[in-house]
């Protein structure tokens, strides 16, 4: 890969720091700056087709970043960045406002939500406070926003003929005015976002929004794609997986790998929880016909696990982009009469309940792994929250530095619970690996073993 050195200058995102905010983000020995660093190599590694951590090792240990405080502002010089992140030596913009987004996100969530005395971060309620500052900080909160945020999921690895099926989606979603946020990544985060842009043309929509919501663990394998226009960091998966929620008006899956999923049983251990039964939430499971297997064996799953009470909750639709932008749209005025009713805002979605159990952040170790409980004897919510858990740990060991080390230390993870539900685990992640969805680069190697 060719590199380049550069000095590049914010035009909106974060101006001017503090003199103790230059001071903690250059002290190379601090966690802060090691994770701004490692941020800031996959914002500028855009466009990478990689999602293999340990190839990616090499290139970033020579990568350097400094923060200069000017008397004009703030300034940064990088040094070994990925080329093709500048066009005749100059940054591409959109990766410039990524760039400094990362600094803005990394340094207020140490110093105003970690380090700070404002959040019990064991509590609910504050947990879904400090997600609404980071993303208020980040200016992605507008008042007086009408429903019209459509969340897309899907995996990162897919084959394009799917690819471009979720840019016809996102075109469908585009031409009736509907703005997307994703996960911010390759395939099926992009896809969207790219025929939303020309939906958007040719409406004349000059707004549009194409928002990407990710995590410091998760954005080296899924580096934000160029069509973002609103970038946030969260701190970890459960924020980012609450913000999603709290932000979004309703969510439309594509076929995906075990992250995917991971997202479907969060929505759906949240949509079962008493408290939610009455609030409209659109969700729709789509894809090209050749996707029609996939999206079975996903609702067999759910069915298996959840019942039949998870699978009421979302539509399938099957190769009709312009049938699942109007379900969307449909759902989305049930959702606006809805929020005015109950008086909630428009922008966050204050209402719904989200259990402390979908909050916690979980850390895939090989004990925290196998101590997980998954039985058909506990409450749906639980066995969900524990689910979501099991693919969490998994997608750190395909792609999160910390879980491919991990595996590669130990072996790989074990995971146990209730026959059935177990074999139709292996079974379900089996078929996704057949299919290419676990890993763009090279031969996938399970990072799991199924306890029998």
């Amino acid at each position: 890969m060719h590199t380049i050195d550069a000095h590049i200058n914010p035009k909106h995102n974060l101006r001017v720091l503090s003199k103790r905010e230059v001071s903690q983000i250059c002290d190379v020995s601090s966690h802060t700056y090691e994770l701004f660093r490692r941020c800031a190599f996959a914002v500028l590694n855009c466009g990478s087709n990689s999602d293999d951590y340990l190839s990616t090792v090499d290139q970033f240990k020579d990568f350097k970043i400094r923060v200069n405080q000017e008397d004009r502002g703030i300034t940064l010089d990088v040094q070994g960045a990925p080329s093709h992140a500048f066009v005749d030596g100059e940054i591409i913009k959109g990766i410039r406002e990524h760039l400094f987004s990362v600094l803005r996100d990394i340094l207020y969530t140490e110093d105003s939500v970690i380090q700070s005395q404002r959040f019990d971060l064991n509590n609910s309620e504050d947990i879904t406070n400090a997600a609404f500052h980071i993303l208020r900080n980040a200016n992605i909160l507008l008042p007086n926003y009408l429903p019209r945020l459509v969340v897309c999921w899907g995996g990162h690895s897919i084959p394009r003929n799917e690819y471009d099926y979720t840019k016809e989606v996102g075109y469908e979603l585009g031409l009736r005015g509907l703005d997307v946020g994703t996960g911010c990544g390759p395939g099926a985060m992009k896809g969207p976002m790219k025929g939303a842009a020309i939906g958007h043309a040719k409406q004349h929509i000059k707004t549009g929004r194409y928002i990407g919501i990710t995590e410091p663990g998760i954005i080296a394998a899924e580096a934000p794609n160029p069509i973002v226009n609103e970038l946030v960091i969260l701190p970890d998966i459960e924020k980012r997986l609450e913000s999603f929620i709290r932000l979004s008006h309703g969510i439309i899956v594509f076929p995906g790998g075990p992250g995917t999923l991971e997202e479907i049983l969060y929505l759906m251990g949240i949509l079962l929880h008493p408290d939610n039964s009455d609030i409209p939430f659109p969700v729709v499971l789509t894809g090209p016909a050749n996707s029609a297997e996939y999206f079975e064996q996903v609702n067999n799953f759910i069915g298996l696990t959840l019942g039949k009470k998870a699978q009421q909750r979302y539509d399938i639709v099957i190769d009709d982009p312009a049938k699942v932008a109007q379900k969307m749209k449909s759902g989305l005025a049930d959702v606006l009469e809805y929020r005015k009713s109950t008086n909630d805002a428009f922008f966050y979605n204050w209402g719904i309940t989200i259990a402390k159990s979908f909050q916690q952040p979980f850390e895939p170790t090989h004990e925290n792994m196998a101590a997980l409980k998954i039985s058909k004897s506990m409450p749906i919510h639980e066995l969900a929250a524990n689910l979501r858990r099991a693919f969490s740990g998994i997608v750190a060991g395909n792609v999160k530095e910390e879980g491919v080390m991990a595996v590669k230390k130990h072996g790989v993870f074990q995971i146990n619970g209730d026959f059935e539900i177990m074999h139709a685990l292996d079974e379900l992640l089996a078929k996704m690996a057949a299919q290419g969805r676990m890993k763009i680069n090279g031969k996938y190697i399970p990072c799991y073993e199924i306890v029998k």
